[in-house]
């Protein structure tokens, strides 16, 4: 019998993933991973759940132990806090110290639940592991799953081919209403937990109070870049991030703003009237770091990619470059494509890989160059 071993987060969805892989007749083991601890490593600021009775992850890890018991299952135990700071943590703050905005969630699938995790299945003797992903797999290709509300290829782009095919996604081809429904007519005790949302194995947080924890405060200017005014002072540029529609202190008549832009070295932000959305817009952008699930057979392709997880498909053009970098070009202009996030391509629904957004540029250049170059011309200090 092939044996898996299945993530059990202690939701609803590896829940389920759990109990239709035993159905199919696999032989199931769960195992409960811990990748992060709030004391060790200083994660008071922002952190409403610090001092409560028992820790978030311990009552997942409760829940989880609840659900394995309910479908007869045994749940292994198993710590990354190490790898989770060295390979996941410690890349996210290094690249917010540098004013990109990286996505933890990526990086986890990539570094833990698709490498430390599947070395210790391994290790171990199990011939798979498998989660309760919303990705498909039809024989050694992977797809969007069915339900696209709630599709999760974005968050695997990074994971290798070699790694994805080792793992079962048994969720692929259902929706999430039939997911909650599952686990009711099962009876299990998460039937009707709400969805994890916040940082991947960290939780819900007050964002900008957990990035004080390890990023410390440093005021500047606010700089309207379209009249080139100063008008405010934010608390620290690392703490915002292109697109962003609230959160600056900017009062009075001014506003409201989106902000568009930020230069570390002189800790300006840039913002500007959400009346004038024409500076968030770009027509390229230059992706690296790519990790392709399937390499396309030409270097100039049509594709779609995501710039974002929540933002629909956009038509691009893909060229490979002699450093196996990507140019995208779009010609129709899309908005907030944001520098340190991932751009995910696809071709018709099949996922080929993605990339870290490196530059993003418009009529040719790089638009943050454009911002300094106007900003540094008036405000040189």
């Amino acid at each position: 019998m092939t044996r898996v071993l299945l993530g059990l987060s202690g939701g609803v969805d590896s829940a389920v993933a759990a109990y239709m892989l035993k159905k199919q007749g696999y032989d199931v083991t769960c195992c409960f991973m811990r990748n992060w601890d709030s004391v060790l490593n200083n994660d008071t600021l922002g952190n409403d759940t610090l001092f409560d009775d028992i820790c978030p992850q311990e009552q997942d890890y409760n829940d989880a132990k609840k659900v394995a018991d309910s479908l007869g299952l045994e749940l292994l135990r198993i710590d990354f806090i190490k790898e989770y700071w060295d390979d996941v943590f410690a890349n996210f703050i290094s690249e917010y110290k540098k004013g990109r905005t990286p996505n933890p969630d990526i990086l986890c699938n990539k570094y833990i639940k698709f490498d430390c995790f599947l070395r210790f299945a391994e290790e171990k003797g199990f011939d798979f592991i498998a989660t309760g992903h919303y990705f498909k797999r039809i024989n050694d290709k992977f797809y969007k799953a069915d339900d696209r509300n709630k599709d999760q290829s974005y968050f695997l782009c990074q994971v290798s081919a070699a790694s994805l095919k080792k793992c079962l996604f048994p969720l692929g081809e259902i929706d999430k209403n039939e997911v909650r429904k599952m686990a009711q007519d099962l009876n299990l005790s998460i039937a009707d937990k709400k969805d994890s949302t916040g940082i991947c194995f960290i939780g819900e947080r007050n964002f900008r109070q957990f990035l004080k924890n390890y990023i410390p405060m440093k005021k500047g200017k606010i700089i309207d870049i379209d009249n080139m005014e100063i008008v405010g002072e934010h608390e620290g540029v690392y703490y915002y991030t292109i697109g962003q529609r609230k959160g600056f202190g900017v009062g009075g008549n001014r506003g409201p703003y989106y902000c568009v832009g930020k230069n570390v070295e002189k800790n300006y932000l840039y913002l500007t009237s959400i009346s004038n959305e024409s500076y968030l817009y770009s027509d390229s952008a230059i992706i690296n770091d790519i990790n392709w699930i399937k390499k396309p057979d030409y270097d100039d392709l049509d594709i779609t990619c995501k710039f974002r997880y929540r933002q629909n498909d956009n038509n691009v053009h893909l060229h490979i470059n002699n450093d196996n970098s990507v140019l995208l070009t779009y010609h129709q202009g899309i908005k907030a494509v944001t520098p340190g996030q991932q751009a995910v391509f696809y071709l018709n629904d099949e996922l080929l890989g993605g990339g870290v957004i490196d530059e993003v540029l418009s009529n040719g250049s790089n638009l943050m160059a454009q911002f300094d170059k106007r900003v540094l011309r008036k405000f040189n200090d």
